[in-house]
């Protein structure tokens, strides 16, 4: 499997696109927007009122498609329009570069731009500086800008996903280490963890070493993931996805090799591990680390409280296999998509009461060193 070329979100508009089906994303971006707004405040107000870019760069990385990528850069503009109100100066421009990886769905993106721009001077005039927005495709597991180019950079639910699925949970001869499941689970062996502890340990020195040459000396990074408690066992969603393909190996729907021998290119770390990587690079500051904890189906009891059980489950259903379905279709195939997310909607929200699962966000904020 080339990670590269499957991980990315469903594209397009359709049914089950990304860009229809994304309340998961559009919701915890926005709780998590306020939850780092103070943080993202401080890095930003440091750094402009000590350097005075004449014009801010920023990145977003991991952006993916539809209405929530630009969500990060409208957070950005006004807070540094609020900044420089307080220090009484003309607001800098702002160039802000979108990167994922090259099959990600940037023709999404840019038909949003125009009706960006338009609302962007709608609601600003003259009070913030000009705006101009790239793309930047690539993998932010190795080097995108020149050195000592960008002040900002910003990445939310994207560093989750590693560079390529280790190669130690498959042997030679093609046996799976980690059989019956796609991710680590409680039925894992200690080696599977370890398999995936280093390969999360070598992208995020990779990740960190290649921003430390992108940033400027004391620039500044704020990046969320999803993390966990126990990252041996993490009771991840994705585990409990592996238990329905289970189901459909145990109905003679799905072959029990093709189940065996894929594994998710995902880790969600724990905040020791974040930082042990973080001190062993030493090129950043860690400024902030903090992790929060909410239900699989919080965010659309937030958007409505209202729906029922049923309810819930089924847009939850929806939302993961915007994100999942073109990994999981290239191993298993696209017919096997519909009965799958049928058997997780049927499930989910259960087997989340029960083992009592919560998503675990981690919230780290680093500056570079001078």
């Amino acid at each position: 499997m080339e990670v590269e070329q499957v991980l990315h979100m469903n594209g397009g508009d359709g049914k089950i696109s990304y860009a229809n089906h994304s309340l998961l994303q559009a919701s915890v971006s926005r709780s998590v927007i306020s939850t780092v707004k103070p943080i993202v405040d401080a890095s930003l107000e440091e750094l402009c009122s000590t350097l005075f870019p004449e014009c801010l760069k920023v990145a977003d990385l991991g952006c993916s498609s539809g209405p929530n990528t630009l969500l990060v850069v409208s957070g950005i503009i006004e807070n540094i329009r609020n900044i420089f109100r307080k220090l009484n100066l003309p607001p800098p421009s702002l160039q802000a570069f979108l990167n994922d990886l090259p099959w990600n769905d940037f023709n999404t993106v840019f038909r949003l731009l125009p009706g960006f721009y338009k609302k962007l001077h709608e609601e600003n005039g003259n009070k913030s500086g000009s705006c101009f927005i790239a793309a930047m495709p690539g993998s932010f597991y190795g080097r995108l800008f020149p050195d000592n180019s960008l002040h900002f950079v910003h990445s939310s639910y994207a560093l989750m996903w590693i560079s390529e699925v280790p190669k130690g949970l498959v042997t030679e001869g093609g046996e799976g280490l980690n059989k019956g499941n796609i991710y680590i689970s409680n039925t894992s062996s200690p080696a599977v963890f370890n398999e995936y502890f280093e390969q999360f340990k070598r992208d995020f020195t990779v990740f960190l070493r290649s921003r430390a040459h992108e940033l400027v000396p004391g620039g500044s990074m704020v990046l969320t993931t999803m993390g966990s408690i126990k990252s041996n066992h993490p009771l991840s969603i994705w585990e409990f996805v592996g238990l329905k393909l289970h189901d459909m190996v145990l109905d003679g729907l799905i072959e029990e090799d093709k189940l065996d021998t894929f594994n998710l290119p995902y880790y969600a770390p724990t905040t020791d591990e974040v930082k042990e990587v973080i001190e062993a690079e030493g090129s950043f500051t860690l400024q902030t680390l903090e992790a929060f904890r909410n239900d699989w189906d919080s965010y659309i009891k937030q958007a409505n409280s209202d729906l029922d059980k049923k309810a819930r489950a089924a847009i939850l259903s929806t939302d993961i296999r915007a994100v999942g379905e073109p990994v999981l279709a290239s191993q298993f195939g696209e017919e096997a998509m519909d009965d799958l997310f049928r058997r997780f909607e049927e499930d989910v929200l259960d087997h989340m009461e029960k083992e009592k699962c919560q998503f675990i966000n981690l919230v780290i904020s680093l500056t570079k060193k001078r």
